[in-house]
């Protein structure tokens, strides 16, 4: 597993970006992160050490761009070369996700034809209102693996229009940080039921700050925030 971030920074497009992470990481630095600045990192994936190998080994899975979104307007000066480095990779797995579905037609590269099979996409979704906004376009996208992101998950959705054969999995999870929103778990239950129904896997990433269940309010430290959502024992796979 590898990070690559090639631009850092973005802009607040829904209700999931209100208390986004790298908003507070940056402010707790001085920094503002709606400057979208391209990184030192940006040429990462073809980087080789003094043994002429690349830094980034066969095999891995590349997080792309989770302190940005791979979308973004500002970066489209730097995102064809972005694609060169992603292609000249075929080796390696690059997933990103995003909020930005809406403008993937408009940011892909001259040869991407139904998708590149190392090109893994996830499209967010909060709430029902941007899973009908969102999902209807990204079924439509020629991306050759497709999952869906319910986090931060703000209340319940209803996914089944669009669990289709070509969604590889749905994931969900609450919001971190101190003013985090509510995450209530008969949501989550609600979202793994529509996905065995549908026969698509399932994972509880984890529960964000503030957990609700059976009525009963819980405010969760981040370090057990995953190890609480494996032991609800509702993902499918």
């Amino acid at each position: 597993m590898a990070g690559w971030n090639p631009w850092h920074g973005c802009h607040k497009i829904s209700e999931g970006c209100l208390h986004c992470y790298v908003y507070r990481m940056d402010a707790a630095h001085g920094k503002d992160s709606s400057q979208v600045t391209k990184t030192q990192a940006y040429d990462l994936p073809i980087r080789k050490n003094r043994k002429g190998q690349y830094q980034i080994p066969s095999g891995e899975t590349v997080y792309t761009c989770f302190t940005s979104d791979f979308l973004l307007e500002d970066a489209d000066p730097w995102r064809m070369t972005a694609w060169d480095m992603i292609r000249a990779r075929q080796d390696l797995r690059f997933y990103f996700v995003t909020k930005r579905i809406h403008r993937f037609w408009n940011c892909l590269p001259p040869d991407w034809g139904e998708g590149w099979e190392h090109v893994y996409v996830s499209c967010t979704v909060e709430s029902q209102q941007q899973a009908e906004k969102r999902l209807p376009l990204f079924l439509q996208a020629p991306i050759r693996h497709k999952s869906i992101l319910c986090e931060p998950l703000l209340g319940p959705i209803e996914l089944s229009p669009w669990l289709t054969q070509e969604i590889e999995e749905v994931s969900a999870g609450g919001e971190s940080g101190p003013e985090a929103r509510v995450c209530r778990y008969e949501w989550v239950q609600d979202l793994s039921r529509q996905c065995q129904r549908a026969g698509v896997p399932f994972h509880f990433r984890q529960t964000g700050a503030l957990f609700e269940k059976d009525g009963r309010l819980y405010r969760i430290p981040r370090q057990y925030q995953s190890s609480q959502a494996r032991k609800a024992g509702i993902d499918s796979r």
